[in-house]
């Protein structure tokens, strides 16, 4: 199937000039399916079959970050994720589609402040990206108004089913208008998310990524061993001698024991669990994936999110509980094209579960022999990653923006619309130069965009808004 380019779609500009700076030039297969699909149907249910990394976000964040008017307050779309680094991670992609027609994209979930997520959907809102607990209790709270809401898109739906949270998303629907339009993406597919789907959906185009070249490609090797898994994980890293890795372990207790073991001996060492903080977690998240942390130990459901580019190796230091949790896991890796790997670390009693999983899995493991390191042999790989070069990501959207502060909102009777006509009065300064507006009670925020902040920011302090002198300073991050 030839693939034309994302600019020979029918897209906005604005949304065409985002895809250009974030390299988005030819679709994935996925996104060649649903993307001129959605564009073209309103009301059609869509259910797709697609494995970690094909691109799957932008395939239905790109339709609709093109249908939403901006004028409009209400949520358009509902995005229901498994976990909150993927929440995270979905509001970040489409807020980078949506730059440039200042889209509101807002992210909810637990652990985070019910407040201050109250106050910001009071907002404009026209994108919400969220955890199936905290959505339900926003809608029982009547704090997230869905009046208007013409998507629902529920991703990962297979993890959301293996996490039990089936009895809160049938409660969500049942809180959803009638009529609404549903996206269902999942790479597998449970009986009883067959059976929720032919209750829920109105006659769904089936969609599958059915030409391997998206498919991620990575090599499935096994290595047997008795050793203790901290030894193994060692000796591993320095024969692979990978630029980062992500190593799976199945419980919170097993990534705190071995991150205790190994942080001595493996510098830019991270750990990922749902038992920590909130804001570390995102953290741990944005090192790992600019280098800082070169390798991660994480469970299963914490490195939901994590699309790191060109992730080499991709370590299962214990058995995965079921075959979906291998798929999810090693998803991560082989990537855009790359190549990745894959290594299942198995004692010899583990060989029937082995077997199991290569039939659910309809995959054959590379045996491969256990490596045999000496002490010097680690020493100078890990010592030689001493010295961590962040890496330089692709060109980011973000370039050239200004974030700025202003200490007026809606309680000085500011809108919007009366920044919008102060920032274009400033000579040389256009609509297009303007991204996202957020106001807020007692302050607004404004993106300033093609690298014009420093003189927008230095003109706002010699005029008026709407009347009155306000403060004004570049927003802190």
């Amino acid at each position: 199937m030839t693939k034309k380019p994302f600019s020979t779609y029918l897209l906005s500009n604005e949304i065409k000039r985002a895809l250009s700076l974030l390299h988005y030039t030819k679709p994935t297969t996925i996104q060649q399916l649903v993307v001129p699909l959605l564009l073209d149907n309103e009301n059609q249910d869509i259910v797709v079959q697609s494995q970690t990394g094909s691109g799957k976000t932008a395939a239905y964040g790109i339709p609709l970050c093109e249908k939403i008017d901006w004028e409009e307050n209400k949520v358009h779309s509902l995005i229901l994720t498994p976990t909150r680094e993927l929440a995270a991670q979905v509001q970040g992609d489409l807020t980078a589609i949506g730059r440039f027609k200042r889209l509101q994209i807002k992210a909810i979930y637990g652990k985070q402040s019910f407040e201050k997520q109250k106050l910001s959907l009071k907002q404009k809102s026209h994108v919400v990206v969220g955890t199936p607990g905290r959505v339900l209790d926003h809608l029982q709270k009547g704090t997230l108004d869905v009046s208007k809401l013409q998507y629902l898109v529920i991703d990962e739906a297979d993890e959301l089913f293996n996490r039990g949270f089936l009895e809160q998303l049938e409660e969500i629907v049942e809180l959803l208008p009638k009529e609404r339009t549903h996206l269902l993406f999942s790479a597998t597919f449970p009986s009883e998310l067959e059976q929720l789907m032919e209750q829920m959906l109105n006659k769904p185009v089936y969609l599958t990524n059915e030409e391997k070249a998206d498919a991620p490609a990575i090599e499935h090797v096994v290595i047997e061993s008795t050793k203790q898994t901290d030894n193994r994980v060692l000796d591993l890293l320095s024969v692979e001698q990978p630029e980062n890795a992500l190593i799976f372990c199945e419980m919170q207790t097993d990534v705190d024991s071995l991150f205790q073991k190994l942080r001595d001996f493996i510098p830019a060492l991270g750990k990922l669990h749902g038992g920590m903080k909130q804001e570390e977690r995102l953290d741990i998240m944005n090192q790992f994936k600019t280098g800082k942390i070169r390798y991660l130990l994480s469970t299963n459901l914490a490195a939901r999110g994590i699309d790191v580019h060109k992730l080499e190796l991709v370590i299962h230091a214990s058995f995965p509980q079921t075959s979906e949790h291998y798929v999810h896991r090693t998803g991560r890796t082989g990537r855009n094209g790359a190549v990745g790997k894959s290594i299942l670390l198995i004692h010899p009693d583990e060989n029937e579960d082995l077997n199991e999983l290569e039939q659910e899995l309809n995959v054959v493991f590379r045996l491969q022999e256990e490596p045999v390191v000496s002490s010097q042999q680690r020493n100078l790989f890990f010592r030689a990653k001493k010295v961590v070069h962040v890496t330089e990501d692709k060109k980011k959207i973000d370039e050239g923006i200004m974030k700025i502060y202003l200490n007026g909102g809606k309680q000085k009777k500011i809108r919007a619309g009366d920044l919008v006509g102060t920032i274009t009065s400033i000579p040389d300064v256009e609509a297009s130069d303007i991204g996202i507006i957020t106001v807020e009670q007692t302050a607004s925020f404004v993106e300033i965009l093609n690298y014009k902040g420093p003189y927008v920011l230095e003109h706002l302090r010699k005029v008026t808004v709407k009347g009155k002198q306000l403060k004004v300073h570049k927003a802190k991050k």
